[in-house]
């Protein structure tokens, strides 16, 4: 499947039952999974080292957008006042087949510099801050 048609959409965490205002000109959504951490935990018995899944860890995660800062609603001054502010936003990932993945994440927004003919982009790094909310297409 192609990442085309990808959306990332957010609203502000608390007490908020409103919907995921879209953030435009999306580019390239990061891996997006749990990579739970190797805990050796081998017997005295045992010929061979054992193992199990530890706590999982999320690393962060990076959104690359087309940098547009015409507008007071544009992604990256969006995103750079949440930066900020310190906000815990809810984030929804939604790819073209369905699948919606929701959590909650602080953000840190970049600039990417640029030369001749090379575009300008800003990249969305997610601190994420809850379980990863993973919905299965109907």
């Amino acid at each position: 499947m192609l990442a085309n048609g990808a959306t990332l959409g957010y609203k502000e965490k608390e007490g908020s039952s409103a919907t995921y205002t879209d953030l435009p000109g999306l580019k390239e959504i990061p891996d997006c999974g749990v990579e739970p951490e190797k805990v050796e935990n081998t017997c005295l018995t045992d010929k061979n080292k054992q193992y199990e899944n530890g706590i999982g860890d999320l690393g962060e995660m990076k959104y690359k957008f087309k940098y547009d800062n015409t507008q007071a609603t544009s992604p990256y001054r969006k995103m750079r006042e949440a930066q900020d502010s310190g906000k815990v936003l809810s984030f929804q990932e939604k790819l073209k087949d369905g699948t919606i993945t929701e959590y909650d994440a602080q953000v840190s927004v970049k600039r990417t510099g640029g030369g001749v003919n090379g575009v300008i982009e800003f990249e969305l790094t997610m601190s994420v801050q809850s379980d990863l909310k993973i919905t299965d297409p109907a």
